[in-house]
């Protein structure tokens, strides 16, 4: 006796093939996939702006890990002790509190003492009090930036024709005075010292109206581009599995671009903008500005591989229709066991939290939609293409007793009673099929015609 066939051991039934798309509508579905793209990695970069250099939670968060960098605070104690030396004449300070005896050894004394003072405040910068004082004056500074640019009035800052500064007044000033020089000499310090410039007013206008820009367009922009990925989907009639596996590169190939801008932008500027001596501070400071919009391009990647290979695996391969039977009876005959299967994973992932998406609610629901709705059309694939029920009955025994006075059946000509039945359990089921297939416009009228043929033959 031989065993009987299944579901899972039978081949799937074979599809027709797609009806194929006209030439219009392929040249729009690409036209939707390419502008979604555009306008994908044009809210990436809104993104980032509004999520680094708007909100202040995350500039203090970047500020703590730049004062706390070993690379930054040596370049940043080499500035403020720089910046001292080249606004106070130090030599003369310390010879006006040296005895009489010593005051011709000021000027060795204040050269050899230039070193030693950058250690010290590299020292000093390591000191929690130091940090804070260095985090409130970048918050500061960053709230006058955000005022400028959203076109408001603080810190007395006039948004017409303000400059945007980054103030160390105050940490060279206490350098200053933990090198001996007098409080009457620091006072004379100008009010420049230790003050970087991050913003002229010659640049004010064009940043207010790309702020402005951001605000308006960040809110909608991702809506956008899900509904023209989506669009472009539903109008692939016939070649909706390769359509999504092409917005899947495409996602991928956006979050790529991302991650290969931000190398080129940050070598450009540490080669061609950072001064000598402070390139590998400028570095490690890039990259921590930047690290928003590395983690949304490699979340966008992410997204992008995982969009494709679920698309692979819905495919005609021989892999993936192998993995496909696998799993058809667990999708078919056990949806609970599926279901939270996925649950669990989804709640993992949630509590993994590694992209910004999975941190936000909008985030959450979006992710566990767009998974409920992939185990859907995947069990949906499944129905078609491994049915239950679709097991045939094994053939009778050569030597299995006959009805009396029944003639024997020449060898390999099937009993018309199990004919009967095989067709009533697999033949009839796979015309149900079809017809659902021609219903829906899935197949022509000739394609169903001859796939119907195949079946009842």
């Amino acid at each position: 006796m031989t065993p009987a066939a299944t579901g899972r051991d039978r081949p799937p039934a074979a599809k027709p093939a797609a009806a194929r798309l006209s030439r219009g509508r392929r040249i729009t579905v690409w036209v939707l996939l390419v502008l979604a793209s555009i306008l994908l990695l044009v809210g990436i970069l809104t993104t980032f702006v509004k999520r680094q250099l708007l909100d202040n939670g995350s500039w203090n968060r970047a500020t703590t890990q730049i004062i706390q960098d070993p690379q930054v605070q040596s370049a940043l104690a080499t500035y403020t002790v720089n910046q001292l030396y080249d606004n106070i004449n130090v030599a003369q300070a310390l010879q006006q509190r040296l005895p009489p005896r010593l005051q011709p050894l000021a000027p060795t004394l204040a050269g050899a003492l230039q070193q030693p003072a950058t250690q010290a405040v590299k020292l000093a910068l390591e000191r929690p009090r130091v940090q804070q004082l260095f985090i409130r004056v970048s918050g500061v500074a960053h709230q006058k930036l955000v005022n400028v640019l959203e076109n408001k009035t603080g810190y007395g800052i006039s948004t017409g024709n303000g400059v945007v500064t980054f103030n160390l007044h105050e940490l060279v000033v206490e350098i200053g005075s933990d090198l001996g020089i007098s409080s009457s000499t620091l006072a004379k310090l100008p009010a420049t010292a230790g003050t970087i410039t991050l913003m002229k007013s010659d640049q004010l206008s064009a940043a207010q109206d790309g702020v402005q820009a951001v605000r308006v367009v960040s809110v909608w922009l991702l809506v956008i581009v899900l509904f023209l990925y989506g669009l472009a989907i539903y109008l692939a009639r016939g070649a909706r599995r390769v359509t999504l596996r092409n917005a899947g590169i495409a996602f991928a190939i956006v979050g790529l671009l991302v991650l290969v801008i931000r190398r080129l932008l940050g070598n450009y500027i540490i080669n061609s903008l950072a001064a000598p001596g402070y390139q590998p501070a400028t570095h490690h400071l890039y990259l921590i500005g930047t690290a928003v919009l590395g983690q949304i391009g490699a979340a966008v990647l992410l997204y992008g591989v995982i969009a494709t290979l679920g698309a692979v695996f819905a495919g005609p391969t021989h892999i993936a229709t192998s993995l496909r039977r696998r799993l058809a009876p667990e999708l078919n005959e056990r949806q609970g066991v599926v279901w939270g299967a996925v649950g669990f994973l989804y709640l993992l992932a949630i509590f993994w939290g590694g992209t910004h998406a999975l941190r936000t609610w909008w985030g959450i629901l979006l992710l566990g939609g767009l998974i409920a709705l992939g185990v859907y059309a995947l069990r949906r694939q499944t129905l078609q293409e491994f049915p239950p029920g679709g097991a045939q009955l094994e053939p009778a025994p050569a030597d299995a007793p006959t009805a009396t006075g029944a003639q024997a059946k020449p060898a390999g000509e099937p009993d018309e009673d199990v004919t009967a039945h095989v067709l009533g359990r697999s033949v009839i089921d796979e015309l149900s099929r079809l017809a659902e297939l021609h219903a829906s416009g899935a197949i022509s009228d000739d394609e169903f015609e001859r796939a119907k043929k195949i079946a009842l033959a």
